[in-house]
């Protein structure tokens, strides 16, 4: 049974039609590709990542990550966050969530790539 349906014109080369996990990833990485203040009339929209692609991944760095993330996260009602992991690579963050979807209760991992170099944001 399909709860959530949505279109994207991004990656789809027969339908725009999407539902259900992938509606609400897709969501997700909109809003992760936003930097916080860059939406007019809301400054508090969007992800602090962008900012922290050139800072020392110290402890305090990877726990605003975390929190950046379930700040996101916890914007949708769908799904919510089981665990969040980061890792460096050459130029940029490589950031794991596992999310749990409701109200299947069924978990899927979303993998984002912050780069700093090319400033795109990779998803899968």
């Amino acid at each position: 049974m399909t709860r959530y349906k949505g279109f994207s014109t991004i990656n789809n080369t027969k339908k725009f039609r999407i539902t259900d996990a992938e509606l609400v990833k897709r969501d997700l990485i909109n809003h992760f590709g936003i930097r916080k203040g860059q939406k007019l009339m809301n400054p508090d929209f969007g992800s602090i990542i962008w900012n922290m692609l050139f800072e020392p991944l110290t402890a305090d760095v990877q726990s605003t990550i975390v929190e950046d993330v379930k700040r996101i996260v916890s914007y949708d009602p769908r799904v919510s966050v089981d665990n969040v992991l980061i890792n460096e690579f050459e130029h940029g963050l490589q950031i794991q969530i596992d999310l749990t979807f409701l109200p299947g209760n069924y978990s899927e991992q979303l993998k984002l790539e912050f780069n700093s170099d090319s400033n795109i944001l990779l998803a899968s």
